[in-house]
This record gives structure tokens, sequence and C-alpha cells, in this order.
């Protein structure tokens, strides 16, 4: 095959929340990104692109220190259109890898926001990120967030 798919670069990644002020509140109280700015949207263009019948839709953009966009959007129907699984191991499952300087402080600012890890860390034991220390953390609706913390150098 030699047709790429023309892929240039991420632009953001985006997660469906059950309430949009709960969700600004997690990324930028607990993780420490900005927010950029808040809108609705809706309509037949919305539906054309979503696929999702009658999607009125609440967004927040939120940006990491490093730059890295997050959509956050609350459908009019929410929880009608369904749930994501709490399990990090079902089947779609998805999660959001930051890097960290401290993964203790991070974990530590997150339960401080009133969200939880979902383990202890642990260092990576083979491979090319070696000592890396992972965690993963549960905010609002079962998103999980990956914390590595790359060792010291």
């Amino acid at each position: 095959m030699t047709d790429t798919a023309n892929v240039m670069a991420i632009d953001h990644f985006g997660f469906a929340v059950s309430s949009l002020d709960d969700a600004v509140r997690f990324w930028t109280e607990a993780l420490g990104f900005t927010l950029e700015r808040q809108s609705e949207m809706g309509g037949d263009f919305l539906r054309q692109v979503t696929g999702v019948d009658d999607a009125g839709v609440k967004t927040a953009i939120v940006k990491a220190p490093g730059g890295c966009v997050v959509e956050l959007l609350q459908y009019a129907k929410g929880l009608e259109n369904g749930i994501v699984p709490s399990s990090s191991g079902a089947i779609g499952a998805a999660h959001l890898a930051l890097t960290v300087t401290d993964i203790h402080a991070a974990l530590a600012r997150v339960e401080a926001a009133g969200w939880t890890a979902k383990g202890s860390p642990q260092p990576i034991p083979g491979g090319p990120r070696q000592g890396t220390l992972v965690a993963y953390v549960s905010g609002p609706d079962h998103i999980t967030i990956e914390f590595m913390q790359p060792p010291a150098r």
C-alpha cells in the first residue's frame, strides 16, 4: 500500500463527560491544566460530524503545561448515550499518559482534589522505560490518567 492517511500530527484528545463543571475542576485543579475556553454547539452540523442524534453539547478546552490540548464534551443526552466501564482493562477503555516530575506529588494533588489513584506507583521492571514510575488515577466518569515519572539520569 503506497497511500498514506495524510496524518500530520495529533490535534487534541476528547473525552465525553457527565458534568463539564466537575471535569474542568479535575483537569485544572487536580492536573494543573489551564482552562482555555468554553462553548456550546449542536444542530445538524454536530449530528453530521458525530453521528449522535440530538447532539447538543457544552465543551471546554483545557491545555497541559506542555501544550497538549484536551476537549471535554458534555452531551445534552449524557448518560442516555452510555458510560465507559470503570475497569482500565475493558475493551475500548482508553487512557492519557502524562509525564510528571514527581509522581507522589501528582498523586497527592489528585487526592486533595477529591479523586483517587487506582494503584500505587511502580517502576517499570525492564525494557526501554525501565525504572520509570507509573500509576493510574481515575477522574470523573472513569477517565483514566496515567502518571509517568522518568528515572533520574
